[in-house]
């Protein structure tokens, strides 16, 4: 291939990239590769092509091409080939791919081999479940996974579940001044064991309520107060929006995640630790 039928393909590749068609734009970015490699602007394409793999949730050539790109960039800078190539690493469990590849974007992360399990803080997540969008609070594992310590409205989603999530921020959580990005979701990494429940509970205090809240979180397990929830449209949900911590007195519906008779074990203590004001009916698993 000459260089100027390779600017030709180059062209296309990228026309191609403007209308979506993510797989025709791998395909030509990997017939100049083939010729040209290490050329000057060769890095910039081992990116694009591996970038297409990803959006296609292909992460086999994600993760193929991400090692060339990532070979031919520079460390410690912060270059998204790096980053690229650890999402598509820790969803194949290429641990030290992955750990290598997060080195080489400028994280530090915890001492140790194998799979990430660190500190990195909290975000919100945007759980994709057949196109049913709900956004989620988690818990950083790694720069790409969080498990989620809210418990999920959407069938078939779980309080505790590890997902991996997206590395550009769609939308914000304002929550006491402070700010939280919101990743999407890329997919679920890890299901979770631990069933969902509904409860009807009365409390006579939003104190009630929040001992309630943390009887279950002491224990490991989820308690997500309907009036807990807010409904957004999408484009309100990809913005920024602040939201105001705070429970309520009265009766409401509950969703809990844990098995059910130690859920049951819970609410029992929970009613019984007052003589009037708390009291639970109608537990029910949903999911």
């Amino acid at each position: 291939m000459r260089e100027s039928e390779a600017e030709q393909v180059i062209k296309q590749a990228y026309e191609a990239w403007d209308a979506e068609e993510w797989l025709r734009a791998a395909d030509l970015f990997g017939r100049v590769l083939a010729h040209f490699p290490d050329g000057e602007r060769s890095a910039g394409w081992w990116y694009d092509a591996a970038l297409a793999h990803k959006f296609l949730r292909n992460w086999g050539k994600a993760y193929e091409l991400g090692l060339e790109a990532a070979a031919r960039s520079p460390r410690g800078e912060g270059d998204p080939a790096f980053w690229n190539l650890g999402v598509a690493a820790t969803v194949l469990r290429e641990w030290a791919t992955a750990r290598d590849a997060w080195t080489g974007f400028g994280i530090q992360l915890p001492e140790g081999d194998g799979e990430i399990d660190g500190r990195f803080g909290q975000a919100c997540v945007r759980l994709d479940t057949a196109g049913e969008r709900e956004v989620v609070w988690i818990e950083r594992l790694c720069p790409t996974r969080g498990r989620v310590v809210n418990v999920p409205v959407t069938a078939g989603r779980r309080y505790g579940e590890i997902v991996v999530h997206d590395g550009e921020p769609k939308g914000e959580r304002i929550v006491e001044g402070r700010r939280y990005p919101v990743f999407d979701e890329l997919l679920l990494f890890e299901a979770s064991a631990l069933p969902t429940l509904e409860v009807t509970v009365s409390a006579g205090t939003p104190d009630d309520l929040d001992a309630l809240l943390g009887l279950f979180t002491e224990h490991g397990y989820g308690a997500e107060p309907a009036s807990g929830l807010e409904l957004l449209c999408a484009c309100c949900s990809e913005g920024t929006h602040e939201q105001h911590r705070g429970s309520r007195a009265g009766a409401q519906p509950v969703s809990l995640a844990a098995p059910e008779e130690e859920a049951r074990r819970l609410l029992e203590r929970w009613a019984g630790e007052t003589v009037i004001g708390r009291s639970w009916s109608g537990l029910e698993i949903v999911g």
